[in-house]
C-alpha cells in the first residue's frame, strides 16, 4: 500500500478525511496523479460564484450531493451552508428538492422518451407541495430544480425548469454557475466518497 500523497492528503483535508476510502482514488494517489490538483481546485470552485451567494453555492452542493447520494458531501455542503447563513428549514429543503426531483427526472424522462400522447393525458399522482411556497424562495427552488434535473438528464424537466427561471428574472449566468457547480460536485462525488 502506497503513502497518501501530499495533493491526495490536501483534497481529503478538505472533507475532514484522513484517509483513503476507495479504491479509485488509491489508484490516483498511487502515482500523485496531476488530475488531483485539477479535482481540488474544482472542487474549491463550487464554494463561490459571482453569481450565487455562498449560502447559495452550499445549498446547491447539498441538494446533488443527496440526490447523488455522497454521504460525505452531504455532510460537507451542510456545514458549509449552515455556516454562510443556511437555516435548518433551507436545509432540509435542498434535501428534500433532490428527492422530489428524483420522482419527476424518471416520471417526466418516460413520458418524453415514450413520447405517447395517451401518457400525457394520466395524471402523474406526485404530491409536490413543496413547490407551492418553498422555504428558499421560487426562483432559488426552481435553480435546484434544474440542477437536480440536469445531473439526473431529463430534458423535459431541464427545459421547464430554465424557462420558469428566466421568467422569474435569473441571469444565464445564475442559471449556468448552478449547473457547473452541480457537475462539479457530481465528478468529486466520484472519487470523494
Amino acid at each position: 500500500m502506497s503513502e497518501i500523497k501530499e495533493t491526495t492528503k490536501e483534497l481529503l483535508e478538505i472533507f475532514g478525511l484522513t484517509e483513503i476510502t476507495n479504491e479509485s482514488l488509491r489508484l490516483l494517489n498511487a502515482v500523485d496523479f496531476k488530475y488531483l490538483r485539477d479535482l481540488k481546485l474544482n472542487f474549491n470552485s463550487t464554494l463561490t460564484s459571482e453569481h450565487l451567494s455562498e449560502k447559495e453555492c452550499g445549498l446547491i452542493g447539498l441538494s446533488i450531493a443527496s440526490n447523488n447520494q455522497n454521504n460525505v458531501l452531504v455532510k460537507f455542503y451542510t456545514k458549509y451552508a449552515f455556516e454562510h447563513g443556511a437555516t435548518e428549514e433551507e436545509l432540509a429543503e435542498a434535501v428534500a428538492c433532490a428527492s422530489l426531483l428524483a420522482s419527476n427526472n424518471v416520471f417526466y424522462r418516460f413520458r418524453h422518451f415514450t413520447g405517447k400522447e395517451k401518457y400525457g393525458q394520466i395524471p402523474a399522482r406526485i404530491r409536490m407541495q413543496i413547490m407551492v411556497k418553498p422555504v428558499t424562495g421560487k426562483e432559488f427552488f426552481e435553480l435546484l430544480s434544474l440542477a437536480v434535473s440536469a445531473v439526473n438528464g431529463c430534458e423535459m424537466c431541464v427545459n421547464a425548469h430554465e424557462d420558469s427561471l428566466i421568467k422569474l428574472g435569473a441571469s444565464e449566468e445564475r442559471v449556468f454557475d448552478a449547473i457547473r457547480i452541480a457537475s462539479l460536485v457530481t465528478s468529486a462525488g466520484k472519487l470523494i466518497f
